[in-house]
């Protein structure tokens, strides 16, 4: 299916290209043609099956301009109010869409200076929206559409109340969406009491994956992203490799920028034309195309016996599409490699696809600059003894006798090799692993909460997975937990348990404050 299966206006249709969406999700598929309908809808998904735009897209269709907001979304947390209202607003750039989110922590002046001035969707924390509708600054009388984000979350945070609360305070005639990975009772009570014969959708990723595949994942910052990719490619020497990326856009920048650096590599999606498509995958299939940087869509019914390496330079948007993109090597019973590239805060992200795809995704470092100058050497070497062998180099062979007369034959070797592949660098990277010495972390949750050290060194052992042997002193306080753990670990360990449920209560996690001495 695609999105103009959905019959959706060209504004928002010319925006998703642009955006480089080019293919539904399960959830897409599912949820949007109910919700344009009108139909209530219950969504059972997880988070990072694009489930914002299974809900945004039709919002944005179903909009009603005017000083009021007509559509408003509820969130767990600020951080999911703030990534919701910027989604909703890239899908809504073409009708002119304004969703805003409102949330603690932020200045209430500032945030009713807007809503007096006027938006379309507000997307926010229960408790910072019922705020603005006790004090009036929010009203619901034009809303036609209401969104339960992360109902479970919600729920586990105690947000049961004003979630109900909301709900009696907009029109009876609203349509009412509610999405949640689980549904335990209390949510099933709100969807029988608030909702008008919901349709109920649940989408499940296939949960087997190849067992000839080995899968890693490296650390890496954004910006460092392409020289770590150089790196493992160098390194890897893969015969055939299929890199992907999320949108159009990135696969032509990776593409663009592999090619300027001397790689084999080329660009597959599906802007190109069919003839050009059919051109890179069959010199992909026979070999005269080492690496193939491609969207999801793209790859999609690819069935090449020899490809040796998948690299996801993007993570998977879904557990579903990671064990499709992976699929993709380790065919026809031959092994397989599947490399991913993980920035810090997507730590949590790619938890919940080991999770949901029952693998395990294990934790390399990069190569180091030693170890990729040395499989460049060993790939240049190989290269020189296969001319030599065919007999390519023969037609050089007067000239450098010639140049023997004042040179020797290693210097005019180094200078063919100089002439032939350049001065070789390898670009330096900023590797979090290499810090020594131990952190301190700040944990909001204690011996109130009934946690004992135990439950924190399995957390943080499952949670950052790594060892609990190198988890250090853990003090439990009666609110709060100090735990050290190695400083090169210091950030993942709190990229992956900030903001997680525990003990049945959402904690924080940070770097603690200095002691005094």
């Amino acid at each position: 299916m695609k999105f103009e299966d959905f019959g959706l206006s060209r504004d928002t249709l010319r925006t998703i290209s642009k955006i480089g969406f080019e293919e539904p999700t399960p959830i897409q598929v599912a949820a949007v043609p109910r919700i344009m309908r009108g139909s209530d809808v219950i969504g059972q998904a997880q988070t990072g099956t694009g489930k914002t735009a299974a809900f945004g897209i039709p919002i944005i269709e179903m909009q009603r301009k005017g000083r009021k907001p007509f559509a408003i979304i509820l969130e767990p947390t600020r951080e999911l109010a703030v990534q919701v209202s910027q989604e909703l607003n890239r899908i809504g750039s073409g009708k002119n869409i304004h969703a805003f989110p409102v949330y603690g922590g932020k200045s209430m002046e500032n945030q009713i200076r807007t809503l007096r001035a006027g938006v379309d969707v507000v997307v926010g924390t229960p408790g910072r929206l019922i705020d603005h509708i006790q004090r009036r600054t929010l009203s619901l009388s034009d809303i036609r559409i209401i969104v339960l984000d992360e109902a479970d979350e919600m729920l586990d945070m105690g947000f049961i109340e004003d979630i109900e609360t909301i709900l009696t305070a907009t029109p009876a005639e609203r349509q009412t969406l509610l999405f949640s990975a689980t549904m335990p009772q209390p949510i099933l009570n709100i969807s029988r009491k608030y909702m008008r014969s919901p349709e109920k959708i649940r989408i499940n990723p296939r949960d087997i994956v190849v067992p000839e595949i080995k899968q890693v994942f490296y650390e890496v910052r954004d910006a460092d992203k392409i020289d770590a990719l150089t790196r493992l490619i160098d390194v890897e020497d893969p015969q055939l490799a299929i890199v992907f990326c999320h949108t159009k856009r990135d696969v032509d920048d990776v593409a663009l920028k592999l090619q300027q650096m001397g790689y084999n590599a080329n660009a597959l999606h599906g802007d190109f034309t069919q003839a050009h498509r059919d051109e890179v995958m069959e010199k992909f299939k026979r070999g005269k195309l080492e690496i193939l940087v491609a969207t999801d869509v793209a790859a999609r019914g690819l069935d090449i016996k020899n490809v040796t390496h998948v690299i996801n330079f993007s993570i998977p948007q879904n557990p579903e599409n990671y064990i499709h993109r992976i699929g993709r090597t380790g065919r026809a019973g031959k092994s397989g490699i599947a490399i991913t590239l993980v920035t810090p805060r997507e730590y949590r992200h790619l938890r919940l696809i080991e999770k949901t795809a029952r693998t395990t995704i294990d934790k390399k470092r990069l190569p180091s600059t030693k170890e990729v100058l040395k499989a460049k050497h060993k790939s240049i070497t190989k290269e020189i003894s296969e001319i030599i062998t065919e007999k390519k180099h023969e037609g050089y062979l007067s000239m450098v006798e010639g140049l023997s007369t004042t040179c020797s034959i290693v210097e005019i070797a180094a200078a063919s090799l100089y002439l032939a592949f350049g001065e070789y660098k390898v670009a330096s990277l900023q590797e979090p692993a290499e810090r020594g010495g131990t952190a301190r972390l700040f944990m909001t949750i204690g011996k109130k909460d009934k946690i004992s050290v135990s439950n924190i060194v399995k957390t943080i052992a499952s949670g950052a997975r790594i060892p609990g042997s190198r988890i250090g002193k853990i003090d439990v306080h009666d609110s709060f937990t100090f735990v050290e753990v190695p400083a090169d670990l210091a950030d993942m360990v709190i990229h992956s348990l900030d903001d997680v449920i525990m003990m049945g209560r959402r904690i924080s996690v940070k770097q603690a404050r200095a002691r005094n001495k």
